[in-house]
């Protein structure tokens, strides 16, 4: 009997889902777009319907279905399999004890813990007047599930207790901490809480403000709940299962500070937004944003933190390849107090947002010492380097010049001599790497590269493939196999099969990167430098060999082997010449 996963894949056909998130062109026998998971101008993102899978050859991620939805939508395999057999119209069996432990009670536990904030809330008038007096209106209150902490011991983990959900999983969902001395106490306390929702909506933690009259100096103003198997901090934006569709539709996203700025500008009518969370700007959160829309508002607070939060997500968002502007909340300390004080003050700042460089320029050289002007210039120079579009870091470079009254040619010149610096290189760098199911291997030395390649040629052009046979010794043992049997369910299976994808997926990239006229040549060449990569590799061999040999004292076969050494290396020269001519 298949599995669940199984049955999933044998239903839906992973062309026709993918191209609900993007716009699939034909590529031959496969289909390509541009890769959702970095920025690309050229299609590397290749899916394959008689593969089930898909792989982008430009950041090397890939894998089938699941795999896809994981990481598009940052999700984990549970909740994943959950949309997919929904879809497919599978019945999920009963899961696992294990999995349901895992992951289906976590979920569990905090729609629980949110209904119980919530009814705490609507007893408590000290909490209700908090928010009345932060201007917050009931029906936003209840449209994003704002709830109520009370300040006792142990409350909460007494009611879920209660509700038939053991300690260890209360614990493990992040709402209940165990002190050294064995007791449980509830993790929020005395405070506002507000619901963190994943992208489909469901509530995977928690975020809680406490009450002016709660705080104290050891515990922080805001608590977050800790990271579990169904929350990640640095995947999740605030609200933004709410917001997603109007930012799609706005063409631009409003990126706040935290969950009272998301709540005070949505209920001022600005919709397309979304709030970092109290938390670093990362790589998964404008991920989730440049799907929707490559144009970001920034308005972080007024303050110094505030500030230097607003340079790292420029930066980080420019590397990306965002067109980057920047909200000034004036005499207002945050979009939170601005709605609050002047209805419609969201939308307004939002017409005046400066663009990122522009930002930059009003701040290192409208409000810096003269005596810091080199050093400034430089600082500019390393933002204009950051940015991703070449396009937009020479407009930015003819506008410092402008400012300046220094040629561009000796502005382009100084940002060439700039070292690299570590915040160049976190705020460029790709992606992490997100969870995703069945990705495919990867070559792992220069021979299998080649070998993957021309074997994705003969998929385009199959007269090539007699072409081959003279080479075939070269390439090494599971990409002869591909070779000689040339489709899945012919060899070993294993890691035949998962190369015999990974080929036939690479032959529409090779396709839409050489176009037809040039595969001949590139496959001469490939040839040749398969071979010259084998004798290489046999010359790294023979050294091994000649050292150990050395070593030993045994002069006879170190003389022996220098002979086959140069004899390998005057084949590798030959080849060399022969590619020249």
């Amino acid at each position: 009997m298949a599995s669940p996963v199984e049955e999933i894949k044998e239903r839906l056909d992973i062309v026709g889902f993918i191209r609900g998130y993007l716009e699939l062109k034909a590529a031959g026998k496969n289909f390509k777009a541009l890769c959702p998971f970095h920025s690309e101008k050229t299609p590397s993102f290749i899916v394959s319907p008689e593969r089930q899978s898909w792989h982008c050859f430009g950041c090397g991620k890939g894998g089938d279905i699941f795999g896809f939805l994981m990481a598009y939508e940052n999700l984990e395999f549970y909740e994943v399999l959950k949309i997919l057999a929904e879809k497919a119209g599978v019945e999920l069996r009963q899961l696992s004890p294990a999995d349901q432990r895992q992951f289906g009670v976590l979920y569990d536990i905090n729609a629980a813990a949110k209904n119980y904030f919530c009814e705490m809330l609507a007893s408590s008038p000290r909490a209700a007047k908090y928010l009345a007096e932060r201007k917050l209106k009931p029906e936003t209150v209840n449209e994003f599930e704002v709830g109520f902490a009370p300040n006792g011991s142990d409350e909460l983990t007494l009611y879920l207790l209660n509700e038939k959900y053991s300690i260890d999983d209360i614990v493990r969902a992040g709402l209940a901490i165990k002190t050294e001395r064995g007791k449980y106490l509830d993790r929020f306390r005395g405070r506002i809480m507000f619901p963190i929702h994943n992208h489909f909506g469901k509530v995977v933690g928690f975020s809680g403000r406490s009450l002016p009259e709660f705080e104290t100096p050891e515990m922080g103003k805001y608590v977050n709940s800790p990271e579990t198997p169904i929350f990640v901090k640095s995947r999740l934006l605030y609200g933004f299962w709410k917001s997603k569709g109007v930012i799609r539709e706005a063409g631009s996203v409003l990126l706040l500070e935290g969950q009272m700025d998301f709540l005070m500008a949505w209920q001022d009518g600005v919709k397309n937004i979304a709030a970092a969370s109290g938390t670093a700007l990362t790589h998964d959160h404008l991920r989730a944003l440049r799907r929707l829309t490559d144009k970001l508002f920034i308005g972080f607070d007024n303050d110094e933190a505030g500030q230097l939060a607003t340079e790292r997500a420029i930066d980080l968002a420019g590397a990306s390849d965002f067109s980057v502007a920047v909200v000034s909340w004036g005499k207002f300390k945050d979009a939170g107090e601005a709605a609050a004080d002047e209805p419609g003050c969201v939308a307004r700042v939002l017409t005046e947002a400066k663009p990122a460089m522009q930002y930059y320029f009003d701040r290192y050289l409208t409000e810096a010492k003269p005596d810091d002007k080199k050093r400034n210039i430089r600082v500019l120079l390393e933002k204009i380097r950051n940015i991703w579009s070449r396009i937009d870091q020479g407009a930015w470079l003819r506008e410092l010049s402008y400012r300046t009254g220094i040629t561009e040619r000796h502005l382009a010149e100084e940002m060439d001599r700039l070292p690299d610096v570590q915040s160049r290189g976190s705020a460029g760098a790709e992606p992490s790497p997100v969870p995703q199911a069945g990705s495919l291997p990867k070559p792992t030395t220069r021979r299998e590269l080649l070998s993957e390649r021309i074997l994705s040629l003969i998929g385009v052009s199959a007269g090539l493939s007699e072409r081959l046979a003279g080479y075939v010794e070269f390439m090494p043992p599971i990409y002869l196999e591909v070779y000689e049997h040339g489709r899945v369910g012919n060899g070993s299976g294993g890691k035949f099969e998962e190369i015999s994808t990974i080929v036939s997926l690479r032959s529409s990239f090779e396709l839409e990167m050489l176009g037809e006229e040039r595969i001949p040549g590139e496959f001469e060449k490939l040839l040749l430098e398969l071979q010259v990569e084998y004798l290489k590799e046999q010359q790294e061999q023979m050294r091994q060999e000649i050292t150990a040999a050395e070593v030993a004292g045994r002069s006879d076969e170190v003389a022996a082997k220098l002979k086959l050494f140069d004899d390998v290396s005057r084949k590798v020269q030959d080849i060399r010449n022969g590619k020249k001519s």
